[in-house]
C-alpha cells in the first residue's frame, strides 16, 4: 500500500496509530492525545469488559474451528467469556452494570454467536495480530489486531466484532458507518500481514447487549469502500492525511460536543477546560 504523495517525508519519530482508535482522534483529539500519546488512564468501564468477554469467548470457539484444530463446544468455550468477567486484567468500573448481569448476558450472546453466526462463516485467522505498517511519508504507524479474517465467494475480507446497546439496528442488521476507519485500518494490516489479498468487503457482526433475550439482536452489515476512505480519491486526502496533518501540527482540539464527552470515557475529563462547567 503506497500512502499519498502529497506529504514530505516525515523527519520525526513515527506515531503509532491503533486501527480502533482512528475514529476517536477525528472525533475528539484532545481525549485521543490524553489516551494515546500521553497515556492518561482510566478503569475499563462494565460495557467494555462485558465486550471484552464475548470476544473472548467467541475467539476460542472459532480459533478450534481453523483448519488443524479441534472444534470445541459453545459451552466449553464459555469458559473463557467467564473468566473474563471474573478476573479481568485491568480494573474494572462496573457502574450501573452489575458483574453478574453482565456475565449473563455475554454467555447469551456468546451462544448465540456460535450457533447463529460462526456456522455460516470460513475463517482464515482469529485474532490476528497483525505486523505493524510504517508510512513514513505520511509520519505514522498503523498497528491493531484483527478479529477474524474469512473467506467470502467474494475473495478474502475481514471481519470485526461489535457489542454494545445499539450495535444493531430495528431492521436486524449491524450498525456500520462508524466503523469504517477501522474496517480500512484492519483491511490494510490483514493484506500486510498475511500477504493476502483482501477483497471482500469488511463486515460487521454486531451484538447488541440488551438485558432480556428479545433485545438481545445479532445481526451482519457490510462496509465496501473502507480502504478508499483512508487513502482518498480524486486529489482529495484521506482519512490517514487528514490524520497525519493533526500529528504533525500537534493541534489536538477538543470537541466538548462528543457523545464521549464524558468522566466515563474520557481520562481527561476532569481537568478538560475546553467543556462547560
Amino acid at each position: 500500500m503506497n500512502a499519498p504523495e502529497r506529504l514530505p517525508v516525515a523527519a520525526s519519530p513515527l506515531i503509532a496509530i491503533r486501527a480502533s482508535s482512528l475514529a476517536e482522534l477525528f472525533d475528539c483529539a484532545h481525549r485521543w492525545e490524553g489516551k494515546h500519546l500521553l497515556g492518561i488512564s482510566g478503569p475499563t468501564g462494565g460495557a467494555a469488559q462485558l465486550g471484552t468477554a464475548v470476544h473472548a469467548g467467541t475467539a476460542a470457539f472459532d480459533a478450534a474451528r481453523l483448519p488443524g484444530g479441534t472444534p470445541i463446544t459453545a459451552n466449553d468455550a464459555a469458559d473463557a467469556v467467564v473468566d473474563a468477567i471474573q478476573h479481568p486484567e485491568r480494573d474494572v468500573d462496573w457502574g450501573d452494570l452489575l458483574k453478574r448481569d453482565a456475565e449473563r448476558i455475554a454467555l447469551a450472546l456468546h451462544t448465540r454467536y456460535c450457533t447463529e453466526v460462526a456456522p455460516k462463516q470460513t475463517y482464515l485467522g482469529v485474532e490476528v495480530t497483525c505486523e505493524r505498517l510504517d508510512l513514513p511519508e505520511l509520519g505514522i504507524v498503523l498497528t491493531g489486531t484483527n478479529d477474524r479474517v474469512r473467506v467470502t465467494p467474494k475473495g478474502n475480507g475481514i471481519t470485526d466484532l461489535k457489542t454494545g446497546k445499539r450495535a444493531v439496528g430495528t431492521n436486524g442488521k449491524a450498525e456500520t458507518a462508524k466503523h469504517a476507519l477501522q474496517l480500512g485500518v484492519y483491511e490494510l494490516l490483514a493484506e500486510h500481514s498475511m500477504g493476502i489479498p483482501i477483497a471482500a468487503p469488511a463486515q460487521v457482526v454486531g451484538m447488541n447487549t440488551g438485558t432480556t433475550p428479545a433485545s438481545q439482536r445479532i445481526g451482519t452489515g457490510e462496509v465496501g469502500n473502507a480502504r478508499q476512505l483512508l487513502l482518498g480519491q480524486d486529489g482529495e486526502p484521506g482519512y490517514l492525511e487528514q490524520a497525519a496533518q493533526i500529528l504533525r501540527s500537534g493541534d489536538f482540539r477538543a470537541n466538548p460536543s462528543s457523545f464521549l464527552c464524558s468522566a466515563k470515557y474520557c481520562p481527561r475529563f476532569g481537568s478538560c477546560r475546553h467543556r462547560a462547567r
